[in-house]
């Protein structure tokens, strides 16, 4: 397993991100984090640490600079979060040793918002997305469009946040998954909640890139 520290330039500025790959990784989840959070997220580190052990190369990043970051209300801006997410889609799909690799995303809270507008924008380029205590509400206006499957994932005691997944799952009109986890709060911080996050996470990964392996075969016969 390597870790690379990567700087994606975007728009004069330069975003900072983690790569973890292994030489046989078959794909890349893309993280993008929840307001106030950070590449350095120790429960999103979890996760891609997790997704590490089954072949999954995962890309840690920040989508604002350190002085953007000081702006309160730039972390809510759900439209630039979005732009940097699809920005460093595009640089790393094209990066020699990831570019043959399919893309995914991780999103949490108001991150699982921009990656849900993201995959919407860049269609088939996603071929899964997950979303831990996400806000899916907050990008209704893009749900019916997005096509790659969506997995929501909620604690059982995130009242509200449950109640706003539950009404965007109804309006998903792509393969999709609510995963409500008993006894989890916002953060899933309760003993053996995230792992059990990062295993959902991982099956969902594997099966819909199975899937995505067949129709590409597929369209070769």
């Amino acid at each position: 397993m390597k870790t690379i520290e990567i700087n994606v330039p975007i728009e004069g500025n330069t975003l900072r991100g983690s790569l973890i790959m292994s030489s046989d990784a078959d794909s890349l989840v893309i993280f993008s984090h929840g307001s106030g959070s950070s590449r350095f997220s120790k429960r999103n580190i979890h996760v891609a640490n997790i997704l590490n052990q089954s072949k999954m190369g995962s890309l840690l990043i920040d989508l604002l600079t350190v002085k953007e970051d000081e702006i309160y209300e730039n972390r809510f801006d759900i439209d630039l979060l979005t732009q940097r997410l699809v920005a460093v889609t595009n640089y790393v799909s094209k990066l020699p040793d990831l570019k043959n690799l399919p893309i995914a995303y991780f999103g949490a809270s108001t991150g699982a918002a921009s990656a849900i507008k993201a995959a919407a924008h860049l269609n088939n380029s996603i071929y899964a997305v997950v979303s831990r205590g996400g806000r899916p509400d907050l990008v209704e206006a893009d749900l019916k469009f997005i096509k790659a499957p969506t997995l929501l994932i909620v604690g059982s005691l995130d009242g509200v946040v449950t109640e706003l997944n539950k009404q965007a799952y109804k309006m998903l009109r792509c393969e999709k998954k609510l995963k409500i986890l008993d006894g989890a709060t916002h953060l899933f911080a309760e003993p053996g909640m995230l792992d059990q996050v990062a295993d959902l996470a991982v099956a969902w990964f594997k099966e819909h890139n199975v899937k995505l392996k067949t129709k590409s075969y597929a369209l070769f016969e």
